[in-house]
């Protein structure tokens, strides 16, 4: 009798395993939208006052804070010495998650926390290149992402509304000359790639742009890429160029990618649809090579505490395929903990490759610095 009730409870919970996978399935679109759009309509006042560039306290990172996560480094890696020659203008991803409002403001305590642990696994790869400067802004939620409605594109002007100013308060506060890497990932990209068409592009700072990491975000290599100032990285080394990629474990599928980057025209105003996505191989600084777990210089693998990241050189492989996305094989050891759906390793974009995007940075400026 005992055994047959535990035989029960072992098929309960298969079918309820099986209904909960195939609910998944075929409605985890709508579930997405559920569980992170705002129930409520955007309201610029609820984000909190805007901030003030002009103060310390409205950066996450830049050479005069003394608590600045940017210059985090993992066991092994040694601090670059002598007085930096390049700027970094990091925008971080989106750190807001909640459905109270469209965007998170300034003292959001979660937002605050994930801000940190960027600057910690993103930033801090760019430390050995230049002086990282990383602006706090009013992020826009994560559900606006998965909606279409005018409250999602409200939320995002007033988030690249602060990182506008954070960079015209960040060229003021560099000298007239100095160098500049720009580097984004997911939402911070998205504002980059705006800040680039409308600030950069034909202006006299886009030729003090080292190379601009547009990181975690679906750019067409003939509907964007033109409008943008730079061209497509080619090859290791180069500078005055942009690179991007998304990382997949494979199986791959990019579904809910392809839907966000065929839903509007690219900048240059021609369809994104059936385009390629530009991706640049992070391990060899180039379009279309594959790249064995060798090449891997370091991956930051977290753990209980990101601090406590440790660096595994060896680790992953990366391709890129025909349509633009980052293969990185089967799904690696160590990064299971906020996958996206379809083997979308999304979160990882910087960590998987830390140490090799650390080095490709400062081979660029090196480049740049020499002409």
């Amino acid at each position: 009798m005992l055994a047959r009730r535990f035989l029960y409870i072992i098929a309960g919970l298969i079918v309820l395993t099986l209904a909960a996978g195939i609910g998944w399935t075929l409605f985890q679109d709508q579930l997405m939208r559920f569980a992170f759009v705002p129930g409520v309509r955007f309201d610029a006042d609820a984000a909190g006052p805007a901030p003030d560039y002009a103060r310390p306290a409205s950066w996450l990172a830049r050479p005069d804070l003394p608590d600045d996560p940017s210059r985090w480094l993992p066991k092994g890696v040694a601090r670059a010495g002598g007085k930096p020659e390049v700027a970094v203008f990091y925008v971080a991803p989106t750190t807001y998650y909640g459905k109270a409002s469209w965007n998170a403001g300034l003292d959001d305590r979660e937002s605050r926390k994930w801000l940190t642990v960027f600057g910690w696994s993103e930033a801090s790869a760019f430390n050995q290149a230049g002086a990282v400067w990383a602006p706090r802004y009013r992020s826009a939620a994560l559900g606006a992402f998965l909606s279409s409605a005018p409250d999602s594109a409200k939320a995002l002007d007033l988030a690249y509304g602060d990182v506008a100013r954070a960079f015209d308060a960040f060229l003021a506060q560099i000298p007239a000359s100095r160098p500049i890497i720009l580097a984004g990932h997911s939402q911070g990209t998205v504002h980059l790639m705006r800040l680039m068409r409308e600030r950069v592009a034909g202006k006299p700072v886009a030729k003090r742009i080292v190379a601009a990491y547009l990181v975690g975000w679906p750019i067409s290599t003939t509907a964007d890429v033109p409008a943008l100032g730079l061209p497509a990285c080619t090859g290791p080394g180069q500078a005055q160029c942009l690179l991007s990629w998304q990382s997949f474990a494979e199986p791959a599928d990019p579904r809910m990618i392809r839907e966000i980057y065929e839903a509007a025209p690219g900048f240059t105003g021609a369809p994104r649809k059936g385009t390629p996505m530009l991706c640049i191989n992070p391990l060899t600084g180039a379009p279309g090579t594959a790249a064995l777990p060798a090449a891997n210089l370091g991956s930051l693998a977290p753990g209980a505490d990101f601090m406590d990241a440790e660096l595994k050189p060896g680790a992953i492989s990366a391709r890129c395929d025909p349509s633009g996305l980052l293969l990185i094989g089967g799904p690696p050891k160590g990064f299971d903990r906020f996958v996206m759906p379809g083997n979308n390793y999304h979160v990882f974009d910087y960590a998987l490759f830390w140490a090799n995007i650390r080095a490709d940075a400062a081979a660029r400026a090196g480049t740049f610095l020499k002409r």
